[in-house]
């Protein structure tokens, strides 16, 4: 195993993109630029607090202390950025956003791929705007926990290595209603191919930069789509498509799981189709499409579960806005968005068929479908033990699904029974259990799992999270020693809880 000093460090995106003229200094604009070096902000007290051994052994990395990735120490061969982007947020354009509490300590060549390493939560940047650049344990342990856990559930997602408690206070306002508070500092490190986001591109044609733009997208070929090129206008096309449909891929895997993102701003979505940037997320306890964990969205629900197939379309459109300088004919892109569109479709309808056990998908299915989507919503039903439970039923009884319902006797029984036996004689009486096993999660990380590791961490205690961290790499198991604890509803206490049901960006 190696130290940081050892390994093979790269600097492919500073060399070949163009950058700023400054190193790190007060938030700006930083016109005509992919990037600004910056040095993390040395924190007092830095101790690694949850390892990644997975992530570790990939990166052929030994169990360090907390002091390079909590930002104390750059070592040679690192040369740490922030990344210039900008970005559609909740619809409207914002230009200029950036890493703002994002500093990547350089790209790592691996033996077969090369991954960059990314420190959040380590210090102010020039894209920083007003805050600090700093982060939370509360929001560090979130994103740790959940990125490693998308990963087990499979997810497509950026990675986490480690997290570190830095040992300083860091003020926050956790709803954004003037009730700001000292909260422990931590910086979590995470693992990605890149964290090139569509914002990356947007930034430079709002900006009317062509030379950046080409600058950017012939370094994003060269080396994170060497499949592709884009020489012509149909090479340019079938590359945006692939990214299109892995963005499909992406969020048929949320709907699926039943992961809602909080926050799909463009400057969130990840060109390589990987949930990126875990803020205001959450699971649906109840199966409600519109539910939303963002209080920032409440009044709207833009970014809720069931709109983000849409959503998601809406991006990949702003993304083709930005590629529309490099085409001679940018019509030919509509077809890029076609290629979404049917992707998901098919996705969607292949999701449907595993999780109900069918050997394949048939045109009648959809009304099946459709039915139990609206018997879900009639009452408060948890999406997870549902699924799971219906994966293993031998009859098709309503009563062997009651654990499901957050009141047994509200279930509208007549209708559920009708339903059940539509889809018992849908599978031959032989339903796929190992398709269905594989496809329905027994184990998720919902909010109120999350917050019981928070309480405990911030009184110094991880030995929740390490629980959490070991139950979430094997979500398709039963593993009886956690059942107990884990498997089941939403606690009352949790129905109301800030953290639970409500989070905010700074989550």
């Amino acid at each position: 195993m190696a130290t940081f000093e050892s390994l093979k460090w790269l600097t492919r995106f500073l060399e070949e993109t163009p950058g700023d003229s400054e190193v790190g200094g007060k938030s700006r604009q930083v016109p005509n630029a992919c990037w600004s070096r910056v040095k993390p902000s040395p924190p007092p007290s830095p101790e690694l607090q949850m390892w990644s051994a997975e992530m570790g052994l990939k990166l052929g990395l030994e169990r360090p202390d907390g002091r390079v990735l909590g930002g104390e120490m750059v070592t040679a061969g690192m040369d740490p950025y922030s990344q210039r982007y900008g970005g559609h947020q909740f619809g409207s354009w914002a230009n200029q956003l950036g890493d703002g509490r994002a500093i990547t300590l350089g790209e790592l060549q691996l033996e077969d791929e090369v991954v960059e390493l990314q420190l959040k939560g380590a210090g102010h940047t020039p894209y920083s705007r007003f805050a600090d650049g700093k982060a939370v344990l509360r929001s560090s342990l979130r994103e740790f926990l959940c990125s490693e856990a998308m990963h087990h559930l499979g997810v497509p997602t950026t990675r986490a290595l480690s997290l570190v408690t830095t040992g300083e206070q860091v003020v926050r306002d956790v709803l954004y209603n003037g009730n700001p508070a000292p909260e422990d500092g931590a910086v979590v490190c995470r693992v990605a191919p890149s964290f090139l986001r569509f914002g990356s591109y947007q930034i430079h044609t709002a900006n009317g930069d062509h030379e950046t733009l080409q600058a950017l997208v012939s370094h994003t070929l060269r080396h994170h789509f060497p499949n592709h090129s884009a020489e012509d206008d149909v090479s340019r096309v079938t590359w945006l498509s692939h990214i299109a449909e892995q963005t499909a891929v992406m969020i048929s895997h949320w709907m699926r799981v039943g992961f809602v993102h909080g926050v799909m701003n463009t400057d969130n979505m990840s060109i390589h189709g990987l949930t990126i940037d875990y803020g205001p997320y959450g699971w649906l306890e109840d199966y409600n499409p519109g539910w939303t964990p963002n209080t920032t969205d409440a009044g709207r629900s833009r970014y809720c579960y069931g709109q983000q197939p849409q959503i998601g379309a809406w991006n990949v459109a702003r993304l083709l806005e930005a590629m529309v300088p490099l085409m001679d004919e940018p019509e030919l892109l509509h077809d890029v968005l076609e290629s979404y569109t049917v992707k998901f479709a098919q996705l969607h309808n292949t999701m449907w068929a595993n999780k109900l056990g069918f050997q394949n998908w048939i045109e009648d299915d959809e009304t099946l479908v459709r039915d139990l989507n609206a018997l879900l919503q009639r009452v408060e039903t948890d999406m997870t033990i549902f699924f799971r439970l219906l994966s293993s039923i031998e009859t098709p009884s309503i009563e062997l699904l009651e654990d499901a319902f957050y009141d047994p006797l509200t279930v509208p029984k007549d209708a559920w029974g009708e339903w059940l036996l539509r889809w018992w004689e849908r599978t031959g009486q032989s339903p796929n259990r190992q398709t269905m096993l594989e496809n329905n999660p027994k184990y998720v990380l919902r909010n109120w799992m999350a917050q019981l590791a928070i309480d405990a961490a911030e009184e110094g205690d991880f030995s929740v999270a390490e629980e959490l961290h070991a139950l979430l790499k094997d979500p398709y198991s039963e593993q009886p020693q956690f059942e107990t604890m884990w498997f089941q509803k939403r606690p009352e206490w949790a129905r109301h809880r800030v953290g639970c049901s409500m989070l905010s960006c700074s989550s």
